[in-house]
């Protein structure tokens, strides 16, 4: 059976395991994990979007829903 638990804090996964358990706490290079954050968060910020969007233009959207309303700026 593997356990995976993941902490900033090592002390406070040596509190959840007990050395009674008999187990064995293995450490695993985190560099990778750092790269693939770099890498992911790279890509959110040069994504673009290929078509239209779905949810159509906000101004037009607003104006549909407030035209029953005289706003004071208007």
């Amino acid at each position: 059976m593997e356990l995976i638990l993941k902490s900033n804090n090592e002390e406070s996964v040596a509190k959840i395991i007990a050395k009674k358990l008999n187990v064995v706490i293995e450490k695993e290079n985190t560099d990778h994990n750092e790269i693939t954050r770099t890498n992911l968060r790279s890509r959110i910020l040069k994504f673009k979007a290929t078509g239209p969007s779905s949810f159509g233009d906000a101004a037009e959207w607003e104006q549909h829903q407030r035209s029953d309303r005289k706003l004071p700026f208007s």
